[in-house]
């Protein structure tokens, strides 16, 4: 069993008929582009799914831009892929893993442990010359098995009573310009969650588009965390995300119970009550 990443090699060996693959293709400049690259070229039977439309719920204006979608709802399109309690399934983009880890977070919130991330993604598979092509698969309607979530959760109210406790680790995702509330584009409000430490998730990845080595990650990991452990850090990002992206690491490195704060920063700027910092400090 797969449970974080998976190599373009160790894909072309898995048997065709114990996998469900996923492509989670995305740009939050064009959310067309996705489905319109799955349909010109994808990994041989490889289902799209959008993160808008299926790996997210309805925006409200004060729930962030891409809030958690309704459990059952999000059963049922995992069931109707195909994903059974038995199959492995593996998730893929073209960004580094940055939306695949998404799905990878939302299968084990909902119990199913056999997911894994494409290490590479898209790019890995075309180097590797594996089978792709622009054919539909068929949809299976199948049921899906919910489970006791290998993955938790915290809100917005949890966070600002943390923000008071010494022992608050809140990690937050985005790029440090962002973080520092600079060159904002995707939120109306520029800077970051008071007293969070900024790990760009790219930072998990070397310069081809893949994870870094164990050792490098758990070095830096390491030094983002101390004096901290995996199991206190709370995770955002700007929507919920990439900070999967950062999860995802943590777990390859086998450092598990981590929380996301899935609103992320997109929701907690949205209530001007909530206190905001800027600039490059924690």
């Amino acid at each position: 069993m797969l449970t974080t990443l998976v190599s373009a090699s160790q894909l072309a060996d898995l048997a065709s008929d114990n996998i469900v693959i996923l492509d989670c293709r995305h740009s939050l400049a064009d959310p067309r582009y996705g489905e319109q690259a799955y349909a010109v070229a994808h990994i041989h039977g490889a289902h799209f799914v959008h993160l808008n439309r299926d790996l997210s719920g309805p925006c409200t204006g004060k729930n962030g831009r891409h809030p958690l979608p309704d459990i059952g709802r999000l059963a049922s399109l995992f069931g109707h892929i195909g994903i059974t309690a038995d199959k492995q399934v593996i998730a893929y983009d073209d960004a580094g893993g940055m939306f695949a880890a998404r799905a990878w977070w939302l299968l084990r919130w909902l119990g199913h442990e056999a997911v894994a991330v494409l290490d590479g993604g898209w790019q890995a598979w075309q180097q590797a010359q594996g089978q792709i092509d622009g054919l539909q698969p068929n949809r299976s309607g199948s049921q899906f098995l919910l489970r006791p979530a290998l993955e938790q959760v915290v809100n917005a109210a949890t966070v600002l009573q943390q923000l008071s406790q010494p022992d608050l680790c809140l990690i937050d995702a985005r790029a440090p310009n962002r973080f520092a509330g600079q060159d904002e584009t995707l939120d109306p409000v520029g800077g970051h969650i008071p007293r969070a430490k900024n790990r760009f998730f790219q930072h998990n990845l070397t310069g081809e588009g893949k994870f870094k080595p164990l050792s490098e990650l758990r070095e830096e990991w390491q030094a983002y965390l101390t004096p901290h452990t995996a199991k206190q850090a709370i995770h955002q990002c700007g929507s919920g995300v990439t900070a999967c992206h950062n999860l995802l690491a943590l777990a390859h490195l086998g450092w598990h119970g981590g929380r996301l704060y899935a609103g992320s920063w997109s929701e907690w700027c949205s209530d001007p009550s909530r206190p905001i910092a800027t600039g490059t400090a924690a």
